[in-house]
């Protein structure tokens, strides 16, 4: 027996005043995370020392905001969820010195996935009840999917979590620590999973899943979001001729969004399904390829169809199954006989 961390992730129903709240904390991070890369790259330009995300955090609380009136709403925000943009701007620029990737993007309103971070500060926070999860700040917020976070009195415990916004539903994931968990006797021998864009996978044992992107149901939503998309391309035109207004742009621009979230929704959960059916049949090991994604996305005519596999999130989230079912997961290399 061991303990495990595993994450839940299901949408809630805040009041009003919440919805305030959680767009005004994840506006602030996404400031401070955007005022923390634009100091650094002000300090690198004037040939100064990098501030880390703990010296930055003290000089803008006890030097810039005192001496910043105009800037006090920042602490309004929760602290935590603040604190936490800062950590994950230092973590981007330490990858990039690392030149493990690019220089740190600015985040953008809209369009950058910004969330609000919570932690457990003391006994009262992060209690969950079937219908109810109590997070700092926010107090109780109604869960939609009743009974899916293990709930407090069961033993469970929620370490930290986030909430996050999309397409104008508001989500939260938290991090919940397993009490006990007893890992089955795989006794089943190993198979093999073939990844690729024509089918998802091909299994060694003989299953196939089929490539979700060419289902009927599938077409149907890319078809009607072009046309959306096209309809707020125009209204952006008729913007600029005086003839449309910023009102009906952002209802157009939630009708696309929405859209793009429906089809992301479809192809996680066929992933989420395939991998569970995967994993029941109790292999002792799985062997997977480690597929050259970044270089397959080069290529204009497949990027596309490669983006739209999450060839990523199936590896990811295998892995997570593997580990909570105590099965081997061997990702060998691409020239691998």
């Amino acid at each position: 027996m061991r303990k495990l961390l595993k994450s839940f992730k299901t949408e809630i129903s805040p009041t009003i005043e919440q919805k305030i709240k959680i767009n005004k904390t994840i506006g602030t991070c996404r400031y401070v995370y955007n005022f923390y890369l634009d100091h650094n790259k002000t300090l690198y330009d004037n040939g100064e020392k990098f501030m880390t995300g703990k010296s930055f955090s003290v000089w803008l609380n006890n030097e810039y905001i005192p001496n910043n009136p105009d800037k006090i709403w920042i602490k309004e925000a929760y602290s935590k969820a603040v604190k936490k943009s800062i950590e994950d701007g230092c973590t981007a620029f330490t990858r990039f010195f690392k030149h493990q990737s690019a220089f740190p993007n600015f985040k953008k309103k809209g369009k950058s996935d910004v969330k609000m971070y919570f932690v457990k500060n003391n006994t009262k926070d992060c209690r969950c009840e079937r219908h109810r999860l109590n997070i700092p700040t926010l107090g109780w917020v109604r869960i939609k999917e009743k009974g899916y976070i293990p709930t407090t009195k069961d033993g469970w415990k929620i370490k930290s979590g986030t909430v996050s916004v999309k397409a104008d539903r508001y989500y939260v994931s938290v991090l919940v620590e397993i009490p006990d968990v007893k890992i089955a006797n795989n006794s089943n021998g190993g198979i093999g999973i073939d990844l690729g864009l024509k089918d998802l996978a091909i299994v060694s044992n003989g299953k196939t899943y089929k490539n979700i992107n060419k289902s009927t149901r599938i077409k149907k939503l890319e078809k009607k979001l072009r046309r959306e998309q096209r309809c707020l391309s125009r209204k952006y035109e008729n913007l600029k001729k005086g003839e449309s207004t910023q009102k009906n742009i952002q209802k157009q621009k939630l009708k696309v969004q929405r859209l793009h979230h429906k089809i992301d929704n479809i192809r996680t959960d066929y992933i989420n399904k395939s991998i569970a059916e995967i994993v029941k049949t109790k292999p002792s090991y799985i062997t997977i390829e480690n597929l050259n994604v970044s270089g397959m996305m080069k290529n204009r005519h497949l990027s596309k169809a490669v983006a739209s596999q999450k060839f990523y999130e199936f590896r990811t989230k295998l892995k997570a199954k593997c580990d909570e079912n105590g099965i081997e997961l061997r990702v060998v290399d691409r020239w691998y006989p």
